[in-house]
């Protein structure tokens, strides 16, 4: 994987350094931090995971589950078949687990955006929608009023912040709202305290 690959780069950097090529010992010592071998480590678990996670029978449980209760229905009526027919018509059942199974199955768990109107003119700025979840930590930008227009927007983005690791915020950004409060004609004083 990637860990051999990183192994037969150092050893031919190793041959270079001793020959003292430019930034060859620096990029030796890149490859050889604990951070990036940690890193690729991760990216390698990923790949494996990637790789064999499990994958549903079917994309429509509640329906196959509808069918089996159908066929159950037809067939001899011993004990074990009634008691088989009560769990599977069970409201827990059909309604909260296999519609869980389908959702999840489906992928239907991830939000919807309407789409873009074709008519929109060229000049037209474009807007994006931004979630970050700060879990107590800071945000890791600053906002200010802008002398012209007076829209709020991102001062700066500070290296290493919540907003810079996200790549999802720039400077000069317009907010526009905030979880969900407009915030034309706010002070940033006001903004500051809704993030």
């Amino acid at each position: 994987g990637v860990s051999h690959v990183l192994t037969l780069v150092l050893q031919e950097l190793s041959l270079l350094c001793k020959r003292d090529v430019n930034g060859v010992g620096m990029l030796y010592d890149l490859l050889r931090s604990r951070w990036l071998q940690a890193l690729l480590k991760i990216y390698e678990c990923l790949q494996q995971y990637l790789g064999k996670r499990p994958v549903p029978v079917t994309l429509q449980a509640r329906a196959l589950n509808h069918e089996v209760v159908e066929l159950l229905r037809e067939a001899s009526q011993s004990g074990e078949i009634k008691e088989l027919r009560r769990l599977l018509r069970a409201p827990h059942l059909k309604a909260a687990l296999l519609y869980a199974h389908d959702t999840v199955a489906q992928k239907d768990f991830e939000p919807t955006l309407p789409p873009l109107p074709d008519n929109i003119p060229e000049n037209e700025e474009a807007m994006r929608i931004v979630c970050l979840v700060k879990n107590n930590q800071p945000l890791g930008a600053t906002i200010k009023r802008h002398e012209i227009t007076g829209d709020i927007t991102v001062a700066r983005v500070i290296h290493g912040g919540l907003a810079d690791r996200s790549g999802l915020l720039y400077a000069g950004d317009k907010l526009v709202e905030v979880n969900g409060v407009p915030v034309e004609g706010l002070e940033p004083e006001q903004v500051i305290n809704i993030l």
